[in-house]
C-alpha cells in the first residue's frame, strides 16, 4: 500500500523537476503577491488533469488529439510571454506588474500545458498497476510540494533580482516554451 503512494510520489516528483509546468509556476509567481491564490489555481489544474488521467486512463489520449492540445498550449504560452514583454515595455517602470487573477492565470496555463504531459501519462500508467486513489494522493503530494517550493523561489527571486530583468527573461522563456510545443 505504501508503494502505491511512494512510487508515484518519487517518480512524478523527479520527472516534474525543471518541467515546463514548474517553469510556468516560477514565472507566474514573480508576477503576483497573491501566492496562495496562484498555488490554488495551479493545484486545481493538477488535480483535474492528473485526476482525469488516473480515472480515464487511455480514453483521454484518444478523445482529444494531442496535436490540438499542444497547439493550444503553445499559443497560450506565447501569448502570456508576449503580454509580459509588451507590459514591461509599455509600463517602462521597474518591470513588475501584478497578475489580474493569479488563480485563473495559474489554473489555465497549467491545465493546458499539463494535458498529455509525461507526468499525466505516468499517473495514468501507475493507476493501472497500483491503487488509483493512492496513486492520486502520491502524484498530488509531489506536485503540491514542488509547486509550493517553486512559488517560494519565485517570491525570493523578486526580492533579490532586478524586476525588469526578470520580466524580460520570463517573457522570453514563455515564448520559447510556447514555440517548443510546436515541435
Amino acid at each position: 500500500m505504501i508503494q502505491d503512494i511512494l512510487i508515484p510520489f518519487l517518480l512524478v516528483g523527479l520527472a516534474e523537476l525543471g518541467d515546463k509546468t514548474q517553469l510556468a509556476v516560477l514565472v507566474l509567481s514573480t508576477k503576483t503577491k497573491k501566492y496562495s491564490s496562484l498555488l490554488a489555481g495551479v493545484m486545481l489544474a493538477f488535480v483535474l488533469t492528473d485526476g482525469l488521467a488516473i480515472v480515464l486512463g487511455d480514453f483521454i489520449a484518444s478523445a482529444v488529439p494531442l496535436e490540438y492540445v499542444k497547439i493550444f498550449a503553445g499559443l497560450l504560452f506565447v501569448i502570456f510571454g508576449v503580454l509580459m514583454l509588451y507590459k514591461r515595455n509599455k509600463d517602462n517602470d521597474d518591470g513588475s506588474y501584478e497578475l489580474k487573477s493569479p488563480f485563473v492565470s495559474g489554473f489555465s496555463l497549467i491545465l493546458v500545458s499539463e494535458m498529455g504531459d509525461k507526468t499525466q501519462l505516468a499517473a495514468a500508467l501507475f493507476a493501472t498497476q497500483y491503487n488509483p486513489v493512492m496513486v492520486f494522493i502520491g502524484v498530488i503530494l509531489a506536485l503540491l510540494l514542488l509547486s509550493t517550493m517553486t512559488v517560494y523561489v519565485g517570491q525570493k527571486l523578486m526580492e533579490k533580482l532586478n524586476k525588469q530583468t526578470i520580466s524580460t527573461a520570463a517573457g522570453i522563456l514563455f515564448v520559447l516554451i510556447g514555440i517548443s510545443f510546436f515541435f
